[in-house]
């Protein structure tokens, strides 16, 4: 019985050994190394077998090995973040050790969403964009500090509003959510200390009264420091510009739908198609659109919206070539709750703790809704004159409607003398009728030329742009009263009984208030002529300076010799000691604001008055790194930003009105940012601002104070994500970050005290998984459930915990 035994487990050890022998020689090796045309590293390149679940990364030699492959016929296909996409045929026999090596060359149109596995740079670092400085400049050339953030961070992050995008700039925080009112219905956010809204598009104008949609960003450029040399005065802030840079057409068929559910009833579809309408592909055609749905978290309140952008490319020839970029939105939502505080007598209130507010309610309901339909024309020719000229001619029209409700709540507790604890607000609502409408036009002439030794990059531009605003909207007027606190019997004993709110929140109720009441029939129109250069010298390889002058001459058609000229210098110096690595720079900037002429009121006296521009100057200094081949960016900068010429009213009662022009202001601070890829499928995103802003002279109620628009003195942000690239959990990953912001003074004056939001910090992370064709993430936001607010002289009351989930088809 031993001897049978030993015979069968011998047996049976042989049959597994040959049948291994077998298995392990039935199985081969496809190794090689993969070369980029522009010569750059070609590390982290992706090389997959298609239809399987084998693949690998390039190392730093562009070496590769893909081991265990059955023998058969396949398709390789290497791709790589910027490179054009190769896929070859391949056949491997058993045991066979397949040696095959390619070569990919760069693409052009640079259109990285398209391209999902691998990447040989860090994707969240998209620094190089003629917009900024209007010239082809690197990140380490140019003296001006900014910021990218990329479409690949957004679709990792599952970002639906433009909101949670700008969470990933260091130092800009959001002061108020999208009214939709007109004019200036946009988003608020605080930059450098100072107020700015999204308002740029392509470096052009691009209205909106509600809220972006992200579907049609490639990437978005904070511009930091006041900018009115190259952008002038309309539509940007002293403390920067927030630009979009939409997605173009491509020269290939491709795209991606997208269906988004989450939190509140979200639901969210995309669709991005591109297509070449011709063999030769100089002529292509991409759309992007999306249709969104989803509840306020409080107990009334959505937003709908449908967005959608065609457009189209065409390559004449290699010196011609045309692009038009459209963008098109219907938008329709509530007003978000913004709780305003009293500004003339002392708060009852100073912190959340005490207002005791329940965000859960909204004070609104979803018959009292406002649409905000907008859309973007933009036209650009590029004519190359020589190998040393270009020539850009830019067309964009704009337009932003404002068509219904819009209401508030404003605190009026000092009418109620028996209500002695909690707060009174009233409600206060108009029908909005709005339109505003720009036009722009702009010539740029380009060149990269030399003056004896001196390599000259220069831009040489005129601008001229129109700003029409048309406003039939209603008067305002009273809809009930709201109570916030303890003392419900008080209140009731002044306005009947109640839950808190005495208001008619029906469409029918809100248009009998309204009723027959008069219109307003206000028109306006401003015109601005400008000129401007902007010169790039490099002094030695490694030491260059800018210089840069716009000259601005402004016109309001609804004051008569109103004309005003403004004359915007910049200055900037680079010295890189390790080129194309390390640089220091320093900056002197300008920003400028022309100021529309006020009346005086005493009594019956009506004085109207005109005022110079207002000007900002900004000195800043810092250093810019990039290092271990694009894995690192950095940026520090110190910046001190004065402001002169402010003007402000002094009113010493509730009709009369006197008007000052000797307001000043200084904004100074800190900014760190990172962006790193530190190992294969690492990405990190980290930021710190330290902000003091003081008001120096003007209204006294606000002097030697911190601004209310200035925002918290503390931000940081981080996300960082990592991507399995290799074994069993191939393209799963997962991603952790947040914000932190520290207390901020939303209400700050001598008359009426202090408001303080507290300080706050928020988590988020997400999994996900993406395979060649489709992409699956979960995002988390706010994980502990916190309370959060943002404000300006106002409270409104953010998102608790949400959760979305995320579904992708790539073709």
């Amino acid at each position: 019985m031993k001897t049978k035994s030993t015979l069968s487990v011998l047996c049976l050890f042989f049959v597994l050994l040959f049948s291994g022998t077998g298995w392990s020689q039935e199985k081969g090796t496809i190794k090689g190394q993969i070369t980029l045309s522009d010569n750059q590293s070609p590390e982290n390149i992706s090389v997959i077998l298609k239809g399987t679940r084998l693949g690998t990364i390039t190392d730093a030699k562009g070496n590769y090995k893909i081991k265990n492959v059955k023998a058969g016929s396949y398709t390789l296909k290497i791709s790589g973040i910027g490179y054009i996409t190769k896929e070859l045929k391949i056949s491997l026999s058993s045991g066979q050790q397949l040696t095959q090596n390619a070569n990919i060359n760069a693409d052009s149109e640079e259109l990285t969403e398209v391209v999902i596995n691998g990447g040989k740079k860090n994707h969240f670092a998209r620094k190089e964009n003629i917009q900024v400085s209007r010239l082809p400049l690197k990140n380490l050339e140019n003296p001006q500090v900014y910021t990218t953030i990329t479409g690949e961070v957004l679709k990792e992050q599952v970002v639906t509003n433009f909101d949670d995008a700008l969470k990933n700039a260091p130092g800009v925080t959001q002061l108020w959510a999208s009214t939709g009112r007109g004019g200036d219905g946009a988003g608020y956010y605080s930059l450098r200390g100072f107020s700015v809204q999204p308002t740029m598009v392509n470096g052009l104008p691009g209205l909106t009264n509600g809220s972006l949609d992200p579907t049609n960003i490639d990437k978005i450029e904070v511009i930091r420091g006041p900018s009115g040399t190259l952008f002038g005065s309309s539509l940007i802030s002293y403390g920067g510009l927030i630009n979009t840079t939409t997605k173009k057409p491509y020269k290939a068929f491709g795209g991606e739908v997208n269906y988004t559910v989450g939190s509140y009833a979200l639901n969210r579809v995309t669709v991005d198609l591109n297509t070449p309408l011709n063999e030769k592909k100089t002529l292509n055609f991409r759309v992007n659109s999306t249709y969104n749905n989803q509840n306020s978290f409080q107990d009334a309140g959505f937003r709908k919206s449908f967005f959608i952008a065609p457009s189209l490319s065409y390559e004449v020839n290699d010196r011609l070539s045309f692009l038009v970029l459209t963008e098109f939105m219907s938008n329709e939502a509530t007003n978000p709750t913004m709780l305003f505080f009293d500004r003339g007598y002392p708060l009852r209130v100073h912190n959340i703790d005490e207002l005791k507010y329940d965000n859960k309610r909204s004070y609104t309901s979803d018959e009292l809704t406002i649409k905000t339909p907008s859309h973007n024309i933009q036209a650009q020719m590029n004519y190359k004159l020589s190998d040393q000229w270009t020539s850009q001619t830019v067309f964009s029209n704009s337009a932003a409607k404002s068509k219904g409700y819009y209401s508030y709540l404003y605190e009026g507790t000092q009418y109620y003398p028996t209500i002695t604890e909690g707060i009174v607000l009233g409600r206060y609502f108009n029908y909005q009728d709005n339109k505003n409408v720009t036009t722009d036009v702009q010539q740029n002439f380009i060149g990269d030329f030399k003056i004896g030794n001196l390599r000259n990059r220069l831009v040489v531009g005129l601008d001229y742009f129109k700003r029409t605003s048309a406003d039939y909207s209603s008067n305002y007027f009273g809809n009930g009263a709201i109570y916030i606190g303890d003392d419900l019997a008080s209140f009731n004993a002044v306005f009947g009984p109640s839950n808190g709110d005495t208001g008619d929140l029906t469409k029918a109720g809100s248009d009998a208030i309204i009723g027959n009441s008069p219109r307003n029939n206000s028109k306006t129109k401003q015109e601005v002529y400008s000129a401007y250069f902007s010169d790039v010298i490099n002094i030695l390889p490694n030491l260059s300076a800018m210089v840069s002058l716009r000259a601005d001459r402004f016109m309001n058609a609804k004051n008569d010799g109103y004309n005003q000229t403004a004359f915007s210098p910049k200055f900037g110096l680079v010295f890189q000691p390790i080129i194309d690595k390390v640089s220091v720079f320093a900056n002197y900037m300008n920003g400028f604001s022309n100021v529309a002429p006020s009346a005086d009121v005493n009594g019956t006296v009506t004085t109207l008055r005109t005022f110079g521009p207002e000007h900002a100057n900004q000195f800043e200094a810092g250093t810019k790194l990039n290092l271990f081949n694009d894995k690192l960016y950095a940026t520090v900068s110190y910046y001190d930003i004065r402001v002169s010429n402010q003007v402000y009213g002094i009113r010493p009662n509730a009709t009369d009105v006197t008007y000052y022009q000797d307001g000043a202001q200084e904004n100074k601070g800190i900014e760190a940012e990172i962006v790193a890829n530190p190992i294969s499928g690492l990405n990190i995103i980290a930021g710190y601002s330290y902000n003091e802003s003081i008001l120096t002279q003007g209204d006294l109620d606000f002097l030697a104070r911190r601004p209310e628009s200035a925002g918290p003195q503390h931000l940081a942000n981080l996300w960082a994500s990592y991507k399995f690239t290799q074994g069993v959990l191939r393209g799963f990953g997962l991603g952790f970050g947040g914000n932190y912001g520290s207390e901020n003074k939303i209400m700050n004056r001598w008359t009426a005290g202090e408001f303080t939001i507290p300080e706050y910090t928020v988590l988020n992370s997400s999994l996900f998984y993406n395979a060649e064709k489709f992409n699956i993430t979960l995002k988390l936001n706010n994980i502990a459930n916190k309370d959060l607010y943002d404000g300006w002289s106002t409270v409104h009351p953010k998102d608790p915990r949400t959760i979305a989930a995320s579904f992708s088809y790539r073709f």
